[in-house]
């Protein structure tokens, strides 16, 4: 099975070709370009550097959420455009679960960890060890500290050291809350999101038959964007204000 993968849920990007599981090309950029600017040209050479035309793909991937509206938006676009025209089967996978899935091999509880902004982390909970990834938790936006509080007995329960991956793992490693937790850093080229680990994500995905169709891939949102929280919130307003004139 070849799989072509993008992850573009964060600052950084990167595609991936995988082959039956083994990788035979990635490319990552963290740079101030935007996805739009780098996600197609590394397509592009990807699929020149390892002789593949996109009509030879079983599968197109991409991490479909949770994290940066914009660039999961980007990222689910550049798959469905590339999948239409064959119609090839798509996998959106879980942010949090393709960054667990870079730390399969060691034996650890990971706490998977994104920031989210106005006060919450995007996060959820697995068990990795010996290839294997073991979902503890759903997908979740939760406080730093409601996090920090649930993390013990998870400890207790699987008998693994806590390890932080995702772009928000130094900032909940330096916690006030996580203080009195034992607890560890994921190597740094382990710890942000990779394409590699939506591919392989995906792969298992699609050997449980767990696919759609391009038309039925769609990003995951844990929370509205903002633009229209603040709509929200202006609507409430409005409301509010106009049952007081009422009175």
């Amino acid at each position: 099975m070849r799989i072509l993968a993008l992850e573009s849920s964060a600052v950084a990007a990167s595609a991936c070709i995988q082959e039956d599981g083994k990788i035979l090309g990635e490319f990552y950029s963290n740079t101030r370009q935007t996805h739009s600017q780098t996600l197609l040209p590394m397509v592009r050479t990807l699929l020149r550097d390892t002789g593949t035309q996109v009509k030879d793909l079983d599968l197109l991937a991409v991490s479909a959420g949770p994290g940066s509206f914009t660039g999961v938006r980007i990222g689910v676009a550049c798959v469905k455009g590339m999948a239409f025209p064959n119609d090839t089967p798509c996998c959106g996978v879980s942010t949090l679960e393709a960054m667990a899935m870079n730390l399969r091999q060691s034996s650890a509880l990971v706490c998977a960890v994104m920031d989210a902004r106005c006060g919450q982390v995007y996060n959820a909970l697995f068990e990795t060890g010996e290839g294997e990834v073991r979902r503890l938790t759903e997908d979740r936006a939760l406080s730093i500290e409601e996090l920090a509080a649930e993390c013990p007995n998870w400890m207790e329960k699987t008998g693994k050291p806590l390890v932080l991956v995702g772009d928000g793992a130094q900032l909940c490693f330096d916690a006030p809350a996580f203080a009195a937790l034992p607890r560890q850093l994921a190597p740094e080229h382990l710890r942000m999101q990779r394409a590699s680990g939506v591919a392989e994500t995906a792969r298992r995905a699609a050997l449980e038959g767990k696919t759609v169709s391009p038309a039925e891939l769609a990003p995951v949102y844990l929370r509205l964007p903002q633009a229209q929280r603040e709509l929200k919130k202006r609507q409430e307003q409005q409301k509010k204000a106009e049952r007081e004139n009422h009175q």
